[in-house]
């Protein structure tokens, strides 16, 4: 009876069979190479090695397009998303624009109080307080003026106060504010000019106020009547002998005029208003009319033409007080 063959290990049945099989009876050696059969096996391909980096921009890519699900269409689209882009370049150039102009805005009213800082807080306090108290005069705003000019109380302080006021109110487009302060100035500078001006040029202030704007003969009628109230006579006796002197009897008292006597001759009005009219006229000469018809150049139009007015109101005043005649 033939032997029994020999059993195979467990991991023999895992080998390429041969197309030949072993005689039965015949051991295998061992060990035993493995057949090489190339064309069997393929070569492995390795994989890149992921960086952390690169896992988080994956993970943060995955939850961004989970963010975006629920976005509109057009928010995909590219021209769309290039207008988006303009319109927020736009919008940040427009923002720094409004923040320069605002910050513009915030240096001229801190300059506009930084004027008032050279001058003591008592007397600042006080021309305040009489400055509000014009602004509600109302229609004795002129009266109000005057006992202001009488007590001294108008100074240049007055002056920049009202400046200051009229100032915040042209910033702020105040239209009626801007007119009303406007005509104050003027009324409290001419009023401070008048008390601090000569005989000469109070009397040139009144016959100028004396126009009412209609008709120049009656207004040189005026101004005739009140020269002839002010200045003293001039014919050879007046000048000699006071009134009341007796010519026939040669009897009267003379006395001398008193030193403090503010009395205005004649002359002295001539040469006064003649130095005021030489140091205006080429200055005005001198000045460049324009020609738009802007708001600001119409109103440096009116300005010159009532400048020009005033001089030849002036010129017509020397004329009539260098020919006056009693």
């Amino acid at each position: 009876m033939a032997a029994a063959a020999p059993a195979l290990p467990a991991f023999a049945s895992l080998l390429p069979s041969s197309s030949t099989s072993p005689p039965r009876g015949r051991r295998l050696p061992w060990p035993r190479p493995l057949p090489s059969h190339r064309g069997a096996l393929r070569p492995v391909k390795l994989l890149p090695a992921i960086s952390a980096v690169e896992k988080g921009k994956g993970a943060a890519a995955e939850a961004k397009e989970v963010e975006l699900e629920g976005m509109p269409p057009e928010y995909y689209d590219e021209e769309w998303q290039a207008r988006q882009r303009e319109k927020t370049k736009e919008w940040n150039a427009y923002r720094k624009k409004e923040e320069a102009e605002e910050e513009r805005i915030t240096n001229e009213y801190r300059e506009i109080g930084m004027r008032l800082k050279a001058y003591p807080q008592e007397e600042v306090r006080k021309a305040r307080i009489l400055v509000s108290s014009f602004i509600r005069a109302g229609e004795d705003i002129e009266e109000e003026i005057e006992k202001a000019a009488e007590r001294g109380e108008l100074t240049e302080l007055v002056l920049m106060v009202i400046w200051n006021r009229l100032d915040v109110a042209r910033r702020d487009d105040e239209r009626d504010a801007i007119r009303s302060l406007d005509l104050l100035y003027r009324r409290v500078e001419t009023e401070i000019l008048r008390s601090e001006a000569t005989p000469a040029m109070r009397l040139l202030n009144d016959l100028l106020n004396l126009h009412d704007g209609s008709d120049d003969d009656k207004w040189l009628k005026k101004c005739k009547k009140h020269m002839l109230e002010v200045f003293p006579r001039e014919d050879p006796f007046t000048m000699v002998f006071p009134a009341g002197f007796n010519m026939e009897e040669h009897q009267g008292q003379i006395k001398l005029p008193p030193q403090d006597d503010d009395v205005l001759l004649r002359v002295d009005f001539i040469r006064e208003v003649d130095e005021l009219l030489k140091e205006v006229q080429p200055a005005h000469e001198n000045n460049k009319v324009p020609t738009g018809n802007d708001p600001e150049a119409v109103a440096t139009k009116l300005k010159y033409q009532e400048k020009l007015r005033t001089i030849h109101q002036v010129e017509s005043l020397l004329e009539l007080a260098a020919s006056l005649k009693w």
